[in-house]
């Protein structure tokens, strides 16, 4: 994998040389550049990065990530120092001095006090703090596990629990809570625990799965090779097996381990990191160092440095050159690399780090579809796609919009003609440096329900829930439909086609619906722009028998907006306009559907379902106009007389002295 710097970011191809970039790392990266640094650690579990001296320790939070976020300093006592990790409420620094001991210091006092291993034989691996009711501390041993409560009152630890067992290496993510120990001749046999807030759970002893190079020879499972990934939610663990050239993927479930199948990589050397969701393999000896642009320096330039550490979930750290990099995915390039447009749409509509970003591409995608006159197939099942997601969405109650309707539609502008990747983002040459796992649901499930998945903490992912891509029929319309419209030249068939399609799978008849849980939570959500649209278009092409079926049938669904634009595009069909009228009436718009009887010439219906509906709305004068409008007298003295019959006080009104005066004069007229 190569890459090369630009104004304003990095960026990473996925394609070949000379493809398009999937991937990019934003520039300005975080310098964490201190005089006299002893090296730098990441606190996963409080996202800080940390750079200590011989007697303080500099920190800086990377989420969210600002690449001009200042440091916090804590002053520490001189000491070697191998690992340095805060307690989750961040008021205590715990600092590992040696394989034997453990120092901590009180943040706001300035006290400190040291947790030995005893006896000498054991050494630590390795540390870290929990949100766990049981402990808030967690030795890793070579014997195995202490779990120890923290008491900075009385300056010590105290043992909760021991987990007695041999242990190689150990490795563990605060996102997962999940720590796995290594063990046997290979280091291939694992226990695991996940210390989560609702308590541990004890994982079966499983091994992974390793080739053979030669015939007498067995590989050592190094813990670069092993990687915890938390994707939708679920815990995986991740295996490079460098012999098979795959990568393995099991799912850690309260009972099981289980496999989930193996990806190829195509480097011996790769690192893994997860970004929204997407597993990214990275081929790291692809190192590459190409001319900067004028501001950016020469090792802000180079990719896949020799002292590149990638932290899970989306972190690069230069370690050499004190950077730390956030790795983005490039939806536009995503989207513009596979003609498969019901993938993209659905890989696009999953992602929600960039949830504005993907929600832009999905509309511009579906615009382009239809504009550039698609099969009708593939736009619906493409138009599919975003109506599950917005199903689901509305379920899930994640659905939000985020982002003003003025906004979206500046930005959507923007992207509908031409949505690919940025030109200014340049791309080297790689193999498959992105790969999205997905699961499939038979697998998710074959356990049964006594093998419950163990997820990750609603905490860790509660972020990402903040925002969503899911389109609504509305903006459907608004963004989609109405601009198409606009645009399309020519016959409007087509455009009638995609849109019936597109109601077709939201109305009651079983026919045409092709995923009931879309139908009953949209249709209701399903605005009237829509239809009436199609009215127009249908009436437009003179396409009057099929647009009183759809009538008829609820394809098109019932409401004021759609009844008036019947009667508007029935000016020409009495069909069309009567089925208007009686969608007024059935939908009980009692004061319409008399207006537009009177409109009509029907001034004694009008009149008598006025009166049977108790309609107190309409002015007298109203049908008294249209009378005299007539220039027919016994039409305009029945009125007047009904007006007098049934509308208390209307013989002192003014109406009712000017009309009769002016119907003396009409009969006058006539009898001269």
């Amino acid at each position: 994998m190569s890459g090369k710097a630009s104004s304003s970011q990095l960026s990473v191809s996925s394609s070949g040389s000379g493809g398009l970039s999937h991937v990019y790392i934003q520039h300005p990266p975080l310098r964490c550049n201190v005089p006299r640094s002893r090296g730098l650690f990441y606190d996963d579990g409080n996202k800080l990065l940390c750079s200590p001296t011989s007697d303080q320790v500099f920190s800086w939070k990377t989420a969210p990530f600002d690449p001009l976020v200042a440091p916090t300093s804590d002053l520490i006592s001189e000491g070697p120092i191998l690992s340095i990790r805060y307690s989750l409420d961040a008021k205590i620094i715990a600092i590992q001095r040696t394989s034997q001991e453990i120092q901590f210091f009180h943040r706001e006092t300035g006290q400190n006090f040291c947790h030995k291993c005893n006896p000498e034989s054991e050494s630590i691996l390795g540390f870290f703090w929990t949100d766990c009711p049981l402990c808030h501390f967690v030795l890793v041993k070579n014997s195995g596990l202490d779990l120890l409560a923290c008491d900075a009152e009385s300056k010590s630890l105290q043992l909760v629990k021991t987990r007695k067992l041999n242990v190689s290496w150990y490795l563990y993510t605060h996102e997962s809570r999940m720590v796995l120990l290594a063990s046997g001749m290979q280091c291939n046999t694992f226990s695991g625990f996940q210390f989560s807030s609702a308590g541990i759970v004890c994982l079966p002893k499983f091994e992974m799965i390793m080739a053979k190079s030669e015939a007498n020879s067995k590989p050592v499972l190094a813990a670069e090779d092993v990687y915890i990934a938390t994707i939708y939610g679920r815990i995986y663990c991740l295996q490079i097996d460098r012999v098979a050239m795959l990568l393995h993927s099991y799912r850690f479930y309260q009972d099981a381990v289980v496999q989930q199948g193996s990806l190829p990589i195509y480097s011996s050397q790769i690192a893994v990191s997860v970004v929204d969701n997407v597993l990214l393999i990275h081929q790291v000896d692809a190192k590459d160092s190409e001319s900067p642009e004028a501001n950016i320096s020469d090792s802000e330039s180079k990719i896949y440095g020799d002292d590149w550490t990638f932290m899970i979930p989306d972190l690069a750290c230069d370690v050499s050159n004190k950077l730390l990099w956030k790795i983005n995915l490039d939806l536009e390039a995503i989207s513009a690399c596979s003609s498969e447009v019901p993938s993209v749409l659905e890989f696009l509509q999953h992602r929600k780090l960039e949830a504005s970003k993907a929600k832009q591409l999905c509309l511009a995608i579906t615009h382009n579809l239809i504009l550039e006159r698609r099969p009708v197939l593939m736009v619906a099942k493409a138009v599919e796609v975003l109506m599950v997601s917005y199903s689901q969405s509305l379920k899930t109650g994640s659905y939000l919009k985020g982002i003003k309707d003025t906004e979206v539609n500046a930005q959507f502008k923007s992207l509908k003609t031409n949505p690919k990747v940025n030109k200014e983002k340049l791309s080297g040459g790689a193999e498959r440096s992105s790969t999205e796992v997905h699961i499939s649901s038979s697998q998710s499930q074959q356990l049964g329900p006594a093998n419950s998945p163990l997820n990750a903490s609603v905490s860790e992912r509660q972020e990402s829930q903040l925002t969503s891509p899911a389109i609504s029929p509305d903006e459907m319309y608004s963004f989609v439909f109405a601009p198409v419209e606009e645009e399309m030249v020519g016959d409007s068939s087509y455009l009638v086609a995609i849109i019936l399609e597109f109601l077709r799978r939201f109305t009651p008849n079983d026919m045409f619906v092709s995923n009931v849980a879309v139908q009953v939570s949209v249709k209701k959500k399903v605005k009237p722009n829509i239809n009436v649209l199609a009215i127009q278009l249908l009436a437009r092409n003179e396409r009057y028998a099929e647009l009183s079926l759809f009538i008829i049938n609820k394809v098109l669904e019932p409401s004021k907006k759609v009844a008036m634009q019947l009667l508007e595009s029935g000016g020409q069909n009495s069909q069309v306009r009567k089925l208007g009228l009686d969608m007024l009436r059935q939908l009980s718009f009692h004061h319409d559907y008399v207006l537009q009887l009177v409109q009509d010439g029907y001034y004694l219906e009008a009149l008598r379902y006025a009166r049977k509906h108790k309609v107190v709305t309409v002015r007298p004068s109203l049908f008294l106009e249209a009378a005299l409008a007539s220039n027919d007298s016994q039409l305009l003295a029945a009125v007047l007389r009904f007006f007098s019959d049934f509308t208390p006080g209307f013989k002192t009104t003014s109406d009712c002295h000017t009309y009769n005066r002016i119907l003396y004069e009409m009969n006058s007229a006539v009898a001269v």
